[in-house]
């Protein structure tokens, strides 16, 4: 099906051999079933297999989650140098696009986590964007709510950079889909934050900020809070993004809604 991406696999004496658009990566089966993947050539050439297009979803992203690659990054993350980290939360970020189960077997919520917090901006922006992915599926949404993530993807709405900012949001948005997780971030006084950030001047901040805060309108503490900031919303209704502008009606909807 993956010819000729995936064109040749064989096992042998433990070892698995991929070609991938032509670059052979050698990976060593681990006792625990994981598959070890080396060399900072290998890692770029999975990040790319990611953006390789095809109908339903990115073929390579689909051909690395079927060669059970996923355990094995996720954990490199917690021991690779930072260049490498980058290359993977990108690979990963393709793959949870596909199936995100894997990576929730093999720990990737907690060790996203950690990412929150790197002093590498890139690091914390690319993590924020795994968890959005990781947290599509429900099993995800409530990993993420017990390992209490939204406080810290709290704190990364006020981040100086623009791409940690919204894909901070955009997890919360998943996270607060759930009644736990519009509680979590609730509780967290993510409310005015994210009214701020309604009015940034990046529109992926702007409209997954009018998102987030849709979630936690449909939780009676949520609108009622919101009520009285329905203007800010319909001035969004005439944003430039028109993205933004829907999603800026859809929340006037359901902060307006009454029951």
């Amino acid at each position: 099906m993956f010819e000729p991406l995936l064109a040749r696999v064989h096992i042998k004496y433990g070892c698995r051999t991929f070609t991938l658009l032509g670059v052979t990566l050698k990976m060593s089966t681990r006792s625990k079933g994981y598959v070890e993947v080396g060399g900072r050539e290998h890692y770029k050439t999975l990040a790319r297999l990611t953006h390789v297009p095809s109908v339903s979803a990115p073929a390579g992203a689909v051909g690395i989650v079927e060669s059970s690659l996923v355990p094995s990054l996720v954990l490199k993350l917690k021991t690779e140098l930072d260049d490498i980290q980058e290359l993977i939360l990108d690979t990963l970020s393709g793959c949870l696009r596909v199936e995100a189960f894997e990576a929730l077997a093999s720990g990737g919520v907690h060790i996203l986590k950690e990412k929150l917090i790197h002093e590498s901006v890139a690091i914390r922006s690319k993590a924020a964007r795994a968890l959005l992915g990781i947290s599509v599926p429900l099993e995800g949404k409530n990993i993420v709510w017990e390992e209490e993530v939204i406080p810290e993807l709290f704190n990364l709405l006020e981040d100086a950079d623009d791409q940690v900012r919204a894909n901070a949001a955009g997890a919360l948005m998943n996270a607060a889909i759930t009644t736990q997780g519009k509680y979590a971030a609730l509780g967290a006084n993510a409310i005015p934050c994210l009214l701020n950030l309604i009015n940034d001047e990046t529109s992926k901040v702007r409209l997954n900020s009018v998102k987030a805060l849709t979630m936690l309108a449909e939780a009676p503490e949520g609108r009622k809070t919101l009520l009285s900031h329905v203007d800010q919303f319909k001035e969004r209704m005439n944003d430039s993004s028109e993205a933004v502008s829907r999603a800026a009606s859809i929340a006037v909807r359901v902060i307006e809604w009454k029951p």
